[in-house]
């Protein structure tokens, strides 16, 4: 049998907008995510092997405490609006993973961070979109794990911290968000420098050593334009949870694009 329990990376990856890799786009040219969706379509090929099992931290999941989805067979959520008919008939049918979310929530409170699950949860579309481009054939079991609504980047860095030894176990931490992301910011003529500038920063934040990158991405609000990037930050936090397991390791970026006028970016974890 093959080996799939190899030391997993941690990777923050950029989900797109709604179902943007299942429809031609209609808020500009219709290729407007195919960088991204090629993207997504290499993960798999850099990995050490395959997963044992995916850890999601999506930015469209917030709750009173870090929150585990215990579903055998999960759901998908159709948390979007306003798009085509087929976008609502898509499936992606990879199996939950009961055990190994009941482990992220003990490991959790081993930590001292307030935990619990949720068996109703299914997959948001910061889940199933993109993993659905990346692993297409669903057979990985998935655990989908919320956001603390505090949104604190420490938190979510010790979080990290709490889950990395899953990725020596072969359970691949991925990171679901937007490394810039302002819905009233795309397609102004404003934002490509203010988007640059972000990322240019966020970039070295990190590719930094672990210590350098914590308080940097800690106090990621004194980045250059970072207000504007993220006027709430809901989708950059997944990051956070990925660096704080990524290892002492620099940190490296992987994917860079400017879809709408807006750069960017997704990263990877090895340390």
């Amino acid at each position: 049998m093959p080996d799939n329990t190899q030391r997993q990376p941690t990777i923050f990856l950029p989900h797109g907008g709604g179902p943007c890799f299942f429809m031609d786009w209609t808020w500009g040219p219709a290729d407007t995510w195919h960088a991204t969706q090629r993207f997504l379509e290499s993960v798999t090929g850099t990995l050490p092997a395959k997963p044992k099992a995916l850890l999601v931290i999506s930015g469209h999941w917030e709750e009173p405490a870090f929150t585990a989805g215990t579903a055998a067979r999960p759901e998908l959520l159709f948390d979007y609006s306003g798009f085509p008919a087929h976008t609502y008939q898509l499936t992606w049918p990879a199996p939950g993973d009961p055990a190994l979310a009941a482990r992220v929530v003990d490991m959790l409170r081993t930590a001292g961070l307030p935990s619990a699950t949720g068996p109703a949860r299914g997959y948001d579309h910061g889940v199933f979109v993109p993993l659905k481009v990346a692993f297409p054939k669903a057979d990985i079991p998935v655990v989908t794990l919320s956001l603390d609504q505090s949104l604190d980047s420490a938190v979510h860095l010790s979080a990290g911290r709490a889950l990395a030894p899953l990725r020596d176990e072969g359970v691949l931490i991925i990171a679901s968000g937007m490394s810039f992301h302002n819905l009233r910011g795309y397609m102004r003529p404003e934002t490509p420098e203010r988007a640059l500038a972000f990322d240019a920063w966020l970039t070295a934040a990190v590719e930094s050593p672990a210590t350098e990158r914590n308080t940097l991405l800690t106090n990621w609000r004194e980045a250059p334009s970072a207000a504007y990037a993220h006027p709430r930050e809901e989708h950059l936090i997944p990051l956070m949870v990925a660096a704080g397991a990524g290892g002492e390791a620099a940190g490296k970026r992987i994917f860079s694009d400017e879809p709408m006028g807006a750069r960017i970016s997704a990263y990877r974890f090895d340390g």
